[in-house]
């Protein structure tokens, strides 16, 4: 156990600390300190410079000015690696594994541990994952392959990673965005754990609940800048918003009852990998949301609809007329637009800029007389999807990797509303967005939905599916397990037929 003791329980402090990215400050003098056995929240919206700020504790980027004491004395980390042996560890928003090395060997990637005659020693390797794996309580074991992993068990993957190294400061970005209301709470039983050997954790969420549930304190950044920092008991959620965004945050799920038209998508007895059997009806200007636990078949069946995931059997009727889409192509085709959970792996081109992105899903739109891409209609198309969901960017000549989580989400969602889908599935679309961000996507379904849109909504956050669904659908080891519409349907039932 730790026992670390520095003056006023410090264990960490940031003192003034910038970060400009060529001419774009990013972090405008921050303050922040982080205790032994304590943890503080680091809230903000995207782009306000919260995984930049982790970024420069962590090693990753140089900061340009201020200072950083560690122990109660000045460091600077040129490289992650000396931040690494400083005692400090980071989980990222973002998974940094490798698919084809196993969970053991993305764990102890580059510090693998070696006996006699210099040969790693991979019986300890093993041995050590398997420890961790079984305080995550996971059940797969340290030889599988990473890729076959779901998002959620891979970051599991990124948390045993993070335990692995012993360290003193602990950065989590984003934890529990794919993990589910299980595997979230033996995330939070690790944290107390930590909390009680004297480590110091830095929280970062987009999920205000975990806010209050976890942390201690809480710091707010806006812009850059910190607005706030104080005791979490000190604090209400409107206030947390209020400084997050810098005004009140009224009707957080814009929700009118639809007006459904005629039927836009027939599902029935549909299978295929991850389902089984499934039927159900989703009409225009209607939205349809799809609740569950972690693998209960949502994204599978998402993806079947689209045309990514084979259909073993059973029928598909799309506007009046059964198809049988043998890829995305088909999808698209149908007039059905689908916007990926894991936007990193399949939403977006991480190395092309925000702009092309954008556009990639409607090149045929874009294309002029001469076969080449109208840049002027491009960029009028690009303009308006940005102004449209108020993408923080220097321009959209930028890689879209630049970009915070939440952004890359918005340009994901963009992609996919710019070849105009009749029907949008969206598979968990505020995954990484900050509150902020979350009213303007429950307002853009709203739009949608009176425009005449079908949307199929794959979510695991239950209020989201209550605040703007109008029907609800519950699925449990790939089956339709209950259904409930937008007025009787609450988080028990819907709790209950998820673990049907």
């Amino acid at each position: 156990m730790k026992t670390n003791t520095y003056a006023n329980g410090e264990m960490m402090r940031l003192e003034k600390v910038s970060k400009s990215f060529a001419a774009n400050l990013v972090l405008d003098q921050v303050d922040f300190t982080m205790r032994a056995g304590s943890v503080i929240a680091l809230a903000g919206e995207n782009g306000a410079g919260k995984s930049t700020l982790m970024n420069v504790i962590s090693g990753v980027h140089p900061r340009s000015a201020g200072e950083i004491y560690l122990r109660g004395k000045p460091v600077n980390f040129n490289n992650p690696r000396q931040a690494i042996e400083a005692g400090i560890a980071i989980i990222h928003q973002e998974l940094n594994l490798l698919d084809e090395l196993t969970v053991a060997e993305n764990i102890f990637l580059g510090r693998e541990p070696v006996g006699a005659m210099r040969i790693i020693d991979q019986a300890r390797i093993e041995r050590e994952t398997q420890a961790l794996l079984t305080r995550l309580k996971q059940g797969f074991s340290p030889g599988t392959r990473v890729g076959s992993l779901s998002i959620a068990q891979q970051q599991m993957v990124e948390v045993a990673k993070a335990l692995s190294f012993d360290a003193d400061v602990i950065i989590m970005d984003e934890p529990t965005d794919a993990l589910s209301d299980v595997e979230t709470a033996t995330l939070f039983e690790i944290v107390s754990e930590l909390k009680k050997e004297g480590r110091a954790i830095a929280f970062i969420t987009h999920r205000l609940a975990e806010i209050f549930q976890i942390c201690d304190r809480v710091a707010i950044l806006r812009d850059g800048s910190l607005v706030h920092e104080g005791p979490t008991s000190e604090v209400t959620e409107t206030e947390l918003i209020r400084h997050m965004v810098g005004r009140e945050l009224s009707h957080h799920y814009p929700y009118a009852p639809a007006v459904p038209g005629e039927t836009r998508v027939s599902v029935n007895n549909l299978s295929g990998a991850g389902f089984n059997n499934v039927s159900f009806q989703a009409r225009a200007g209607e939205v349809v949301g799809f609740s569950g636990l972690i693998g209960a078949g949502r994204t599978e069946l998402a993806k079947a609809i689209y045309g990514a995931n084979p259909i073993i059997s059973g029928h598909l009727t799309v506007n009046g007329r059964e198809i049988s889409p043998r890829g995305p192509h088909d999808g698209v085709a149908a007039k059905i637009g689908y916007v990926a959970e894991d936007r990193k792996a399949e939403g977006l081109v991480q190395m092309h800029s925000l702009g092309s992105n954008i556009t990639l899903g409607a090149l045929q739109e874009m294309t002029g007389r001469a076969g080449l891409i109208d840049r002027q209609r491009e960029k009028t198309v690009v303009d308006r999807f940005i102004s449209l969901f108020g993408i923080k960017t220097q321009g959209a000549d930028k890689p879209v990797d630049q970009l915070s989580g939440g952004n890359q989400q918005k340009v994901s969602i963009a992609k996919t509303l710019a070849a105009a889908p009749e029907i949008l599935i969206l598979d968990e679309p505020t995954r990484g967005v900050d509150v902020g961000a979350k009213r303007e996507i429950y307002m853009l379904i709203q739009t949608l939905k009176e425009q005449g849109i079908c949307v199929l909504l794959m979510s695991s956050d239950l209020p989201e599916i209550l605040g703007i669904s109008d029907r609800i659908l519950v699925m449990s080891k790939g089956r339709l397990t209950g259904a409930f519409d937008h007025t009787t349907a609450t988080q028990e039932a819907i709790m209950q037929a998820a673990v049907a």
